[in-house]
């Protein structure tokens, strides 16, 4: 179990750190090398703590798999040092913080080796594996605390979920390495007072067994594991996010294109460029904002066209359909107005009203490319399913304005032709209005 567990722990590292060296067709992101001496020391560490490994070198020096394991982990804590310096500082403050954790590891490294030699020597003198101990848990400690701090404040002001979440994990994963360093400090006070409260050198059967395995052997483990996945989560996940991002553009692209072909043939001239038709899908991030702000130019160019009495018609329908102030009224409302404009428009009949204001939540929307999309995408959705008729709002010199006014007041449903309001063609209510039975109203209906 030990031996699947710290080899499969090290192969996994292993693909990690090439995961992070590979060729990407570009520069290679700040930190690449940092990060994969980090993988590879924490790699190498576990490796030298499988049992077979451990049994191959020490049968040329004896016990120095404990000393090539734990330079390993400190020269993995370096380099996650480094990486957050590259990450964070200028170049120069970088190279310089970097060179003297080097050389502080340098001084750690030949410290620990001079007493484990000065043990082998003299039969493994408790005193000199003290201070071994005692170096090692010191450097490991401090750079521990140093990476949790910095990782969890920086994880607070992280703009990226993926590395907002990366940075917690990091952190946590620093937890676990302190808990470790804590357990290495308690083993060494008990070693230095002579408590005998942990046996030396015995050997884990598994993870947790005996009891003080999950401290030794589990806890910087799962420190190592969490330290790893939370620096790489934002690099496994960067493509990932593309590949989503890219889609939701490419199929934001496509359910515009309905609108857009609406509003854009009332309003020709907004169109960047009517030549190009062909998309790039490397591409798709410009093609949509260039879609959105030609729709809105549109809008614009057609506020002389919307009228009140058409949004106040669209308003009561969504009041009678309980979508009143949501978002999917407010866009049912916008895609009535615009239809009717995009109709007056296209027929250059003069309209008679009151301008409607732009859609509610217009000005406390962000006007970021995914807010400005997704209210479009309503719109459109909005368009497609109630198209508004093609001359609402609208009034020839025939049918002046009385008659279309009535029919879009508050409450009212707008006629489904334009002629239907016309004597020749009497709606319901018209019809009742003139029945025998009942007087008909002064000037209902009348063409003037």
């Amino acid at each position: 179990m030990i031996n699947v567990l710290f080899t499969g722990t090290a192969v996994v590292l292993l693909c990690f750190a090439a995961y992070w060296v590979r060729g990407r067709g570009g520069h290679r992101p700040t930190g690449t090398w940092a990060m994969a001496a980090l993988l590879t020391s924490f790699a190498l560490a576990f490796a030298s703590y499988a049992p077979a490994v451990e049994r191959a070198v020490e049968s040329v020096v004896p016990h120095v798999a404990r000393l090539l394991s734990n330079t390993f982990t400190l020269t993995a804590a370096t380099a996650v040092l480094a990486f957050l310096f590259q990450l964070n500082l200028d170049r120069e403050r970088a190279d310089r913080q970097i060179r003297l954790r080097v050389i502080a590891l340098a001084i750690s490294v030949t410290g620990m080796t001079a007493f484990f030699v000065a043990e082998q020597l003299t039969g493994r003198n408790p005193v000199l594996y003290a201070c071994y101990v005692l170096i090692y848990i010191s450097y490991l400690g401090y750079t521990a605390k140093d990476f949790l701090l910095q990782t969890w404040v920086h994880s607070k002001r992280s703009t990226r979920r993926s590395q907002c979440w990366g940075l917690r994990t990091t952190s946590v994963g620093c937890g676990f390495a302190l808990l470790y360093a804590a357990y290495k400090l308690f083993a060494l006070i008990s070693i230095g007072l002579g408590l005998g409260l942990i046996p030396d050198h015995a050997r884990c059967s598994s993870p947790l067994t005996p009891f003080r395995c999950a401290f030794s052997v589990t806890a910087p483990a799962v420190a190592v594991l969490l330290i790893t996945v939370g620096l790489t989560l934002p690099a496994l996940l960067w493509p990932l996010s593309q590949l989503r991002r890219r889609r939701w553009e490419r199929n934001s692209f496509t359910a515009l294109e309905p609108l857009w072909r609406e509003v854009t043939s009332a309003v020709p001239e907004v169109v960047l460029d009517p030549g190009t038709t062909e998309v790039d899908s490397h591409d798709l991030d410009f093609h949509l904002h260039r879609r959105v702000i030609e729709i809105n130019d549109c809008v614009l160019a057609l506020r002389p066209y919307r009228r009140t009495s058409v949004r106040d018609s669209a308003a009561a329908e969504a009041a009678r359909r309980g979508t009143a102030e949501t978002p999917r009224g407010e866009a049912e409302v916008e895609a009535a107005v615009i239809a009717a404009a995009v109709a007056a428009k296209r027929t250059g009949l003069p309209l008679y009203g009151d301008e409607a204001p732009p859609a509610a939540g217009t000005r406390s929307r962000k006007g970021d490319l995914p807010a400005e999309t997704a209210w479009l995408l309503l719109v459109a959705k909005a368009y497609a399913r109630h198209p508004a008729p093609e001359n609402t709002g609208a009034t020839s010199p025939s049918h002046p304005g009385p008659e279309n006014a009535e029919a879009a007041l508050p409450g009212r449903p707008a006629p489904e032709h334009a002629e239907a309001a016309s004597p020749s063609h009497p709606t319901p209510e018209h019809a009742e209005a003139a029945s025998p039975s009942r007087p008909t109203p002064k000037n209902t209906g009348a063409a003037s």
